[in-house]
């Protein structure tokens, strides 16, 4: 649904809705004096909630379980973001957010993408020449490979697959929220450090378990794992870029292609969407499957952190690392 669709009801739901003081995603305004905060999707949830603690309300656009890249607004979710003092999101994701936040928050919007360097989409695409400066990506006109998700941004925006990057990230929402909350900067600053040491420690635990794997390259179903396979030297190879797209049969001979040369053993499907194109292919070329996952929705189990700690034990199987 477009954001423009509903814009004529937000006045009148933004004055409904800002007497709620519940956290869930279509409420506004925390009753108890603690800062709002709206998050995008699971892992700026997850950050947000580490960095500010107890003096801050998270509502999360995105619910368990929704993939986030086709998120439809409701008109009170847009009417909540007149009322919160901080939206933390990624422009390219979702576009319904990236529009919302533009008209209605763009005075306390918190990009996460601005606070690291991004990589270009291009990168993520195995035998492809890199982008040149300023990730310029005019004229990559692949068939099935148009980045029907980045919407005019020509970076990867999946930044949270790689955790020194996201370490970055948690420093800069620390002093977002000590800009939009002075009294309690000390708290939010403290909080960030902690945040940003738990995850340079945990880039280290994965950086040191695929150091020593006798395969470097990756066939994940999405191109979502850029990020991940730029720190720790790993190739990507996506049988498509939009989650949602069915890739064309010269993606998928071109992936197979690539995926016997480099003798991969294991094709990663991932939670959110369906396997059925990558377990056709695994059979095609005599492959297993295993899930990577995204962390694009918060895990059954556990949080970010324990996620991407699976995910380090599913690529050391699946790479052959000692």
């Amino acid at each position: 649904m477009r954001v423009a669709g509903v814009l004529a009801g937000v006045t009148a739901l933004a004055a409904a809705t800002a007497a709620c003081g519940s956290g869930s995603a279509d409420s506004v305004g925390a009753a108890d004096g603690r800062t709002e905060v709206t998050a995008a999707l699971y892992p700026l949830e997850w950050l947000a909630e580490r960095v500010g603690g107890s003096d801050v309300t998270v509502t999360a656009l995105t619910e368990p379980g929704v993939e986030p890249h086709d998120l439809e607004l409701t008109p009170a979710q847009v009417a909540g973001l007149e009322q919160t003092s901080l939206v933390a999101y990624i422009k390219g994701v979702q576009p319904a957010v990236d529009e919302a936040v533009e008209q209605h928050a763009a005075d306390r919007g918190f990009d996460a993408a601005t606070a690291v360097a991004t990589i270009a989409a291009e990168e993520a695409h195995e035998g492809e020449e890199h982008a040149g400066e300023g990730h310029e990506d005019e004229g990559h006109e692949d068939e099935g490979h148009e980045e029907e998700h980045a919407h005019d941004v020509s970076y990867d925006p999946h930044i949270w697959l790689d955790p020194s990057r996201f370490a970055a990230v948690a420093t800069a929402l620390g002093e977002r929220l000590a800009a939009a909350d002075p009294a309690r900067a000390a708290g939010y600053r403290e909080r960030a450090a902690k945040t940003a040491a738990d995850l340079t420690a945990l880039d280290g635990e994965l950086a040191e378990g695929l150091a020593g794997c006798s395969a470097r390259s990756i066939v994940t179903s999405h191109e979502a794992f850029g990020y991940l396979a730029d720190r720790y030297k790993l190739t990507q190879v996506g049988i498509s870029v939009d989650p949602e797209a069915e890739p064309s049969p010269a993606r998928l001979a071109e992936v197979a292609e690539v995926a016997k040369r480099e003798k991969v053993t294991t094709i990663f499907t991932e939670t959110l969407v369906s396997p059925k194109v990558a377990e056709v292919l695994a059979q095609e070329i005599g492959a297993t499957t295993a899930v990577l996952d995204p962390i694009e929705s918060r895990p059954e189990q556990g949080d970010y952190l324990s996620a991407m700690r699976r995910n380090l034990t599913t690529l050391q199987a699946a790479l052959r690392c000692t």
